[in-house]
């Protein structure tokens, strides 16, 4: 039997607590300007104050909140100046995990790539951009577990979670699910190949293709 540990558990849920927090941060459930009230979450989410209080103070750190005297916690969000330095960042670690996967990716993690831009031509033509965002999320993972580096999947999955809105709103625009579509299917090819400059090539083409829609957006708000 498994022993019994509260240190690990406290921690579990406090991190449940913080990526419910964020990724209700990052999909505008909680807006900017918003007031977080920590009774308010903890009954909400079912748990006593202390982890609400850890998860909000990790948040501030992050920026995605703030502590202002006589206001309390107020939402910051994502503003277009991070939005920028993540695309950016991620054109240059993706570059990476390009790198780094084709020279270890097996034939049935390409197999799984090719069916996952098979159903993103299906969910084109149904014009269904949650179906694609959900599978764009899934082929970028393969790539991502490919790298056998526990410390760079770490830190795109992690990137994940930012892009996850982003990635809604750039597929929203109008001819841009035909060329996201595209652009997997020239990175697939990369892979089948087994072309490390080609991949790195088109997974640079793709971050910033889906980084000039999502800005542009953030500009007309």
């Amino acid at each position: 039997m498994k022993e019994y540990n509260v240190f690990e558990d406290q921690y579990s849920l406090r991190g449940r607590v913080y990526n419910i927090l964020r990724e209700n941060i990052l999909d505008g459930k909680y807006k900017p300007g918003e007031n977080l009230i920590e009774l308010k979450l903890a009954n909400e989410l079912h748990v006593s104050r202390t982890p609400v209080r850890e998860a909000i103070r990790q948040l501030e750190l992050e920026g995605l909140v703030e502590s202002i005297p006589n206001k309390g916690v107020i939402v910051k969000g994502i503003t277009k100046k991070d939005m920028e330095d993540i695309y950016r960042i991620r054109v240059v670690l993706e570059g990476l995990a390009a790198r780094w996967a084709i020279e270890q990716i097996t034939d049935d993690k390409i197999k799984e790539m090719k069916d996952l831009c098979e159903l993103m031509e299906f969910y084109t033509m149904k014009n269904d951009v949650d179906q694609i965002a959900d599978l764009n999320t899934k082929f970028h993972d393969i790539i991502f577990s490919s790298t056998n580096s526990s410390i760079l999947q770490h830190i795109l999955r992690d990137f994940q979670f930012y892009v996850k809105w982003a990635r809604h709103e750039s597929l929203s625009t109008p001819g841009r699910k035909e060329e996201a579509l595209k652009e997997h299917l020239d990175i697939l090819k990369a892979f089948e190949d087994r072309d490390a400059e080609a991949a790195v090539k088109y997974l640079t083409i793709h971050v910033e293709n889906s980084s000039r829609n999502v800005l542009r957006k953030l500009s007309e708000e």
